[in-house]
């Protein structure tokens, strides 16, 4: 097997578990195949937004077919 690796960031308004599972369904939505996801940074930008926005930085692992 072999395994590709790439970021996303999901953002929420709401949480950084909402954050998370933005990019998770993105990922799941759109990549064949996604074996693992790990969370690698949290961040809340303030300043062009009206609200907070909550992110997750993710990396997302998926076996790339033969």
């Amino acid at each position: 097997m072999v395994f590709k690796k790439i970021t996303l960031i999901g953002t929420s308004e709401e949480s950084f578990e909402d954050a998370a599972d933005d990019a998770i369904d993105r990922a799941e939505a759109t990549l064949e195949n996604v074996h693992w996801v790990e969370v690698d940074e949290l961040g809340v930008e303030v300043a062009s937004v009206e609200n907070r926005e909550y992110q997750a930085e993710v990396t997302v692992a998926f076996e790339l077919e033969d």
